[in-house]
């Protein structure tokens, strides 16, 4: 999956960007079908001016629409933890409403042509 890692007014360690792309490629492993994905990093400022809070942005494409999750954490590590989770429960919901549409799909029997005989 492609994924676009960006980072609003700070520079970002590769080793991060590295992180994340490894976490976002183990959701492949529930749902295989992603087009691509954004993740926006911010830092957000907490009650002092020295503490900032790790804020991230998750927004992945598949077919039909997106999914997106939005987290805060003290590291950018938990925050894309926490965001992950998000995102799982996420798909198993757009799997289970895909699964009930087929299934629906299924269950509706043709209509039978109705023949008239001649006599």
């Amino acid at each position: 999956m492609k994924i676009h890692v960006h980072a609003v007014h700070f520079d970002i360690d590769p080793k991060l960007v590295g992180f994340i792309q490894n976490k976002l490629n183990k959701l492949e492993t529930f749902y295989d079908k992603f087009i691509s994905g954004e993740v926006f990093l911010k830092l957000d400022k907490g009650d002092s001016n020295k503490v900032h809070k790790k804020h991230i942005e998750i927004k992945l494409s598949v077919p039909g629409g997106t999914i997106f999750a939005e987290e805060k954490g003290t590291t950018f590590e938990e925050a894309t933890d926490l965001a992950l989770e998000a995102l799982k429960s996420q798909i198993k919901k757009l799997k289970d409403k895909r699964t009930e549409v087929e299934h629906k799909k299924r269950e509706i029997p043709a209509e039978e042509e109705i023949v008239e005989d001649d006599l």
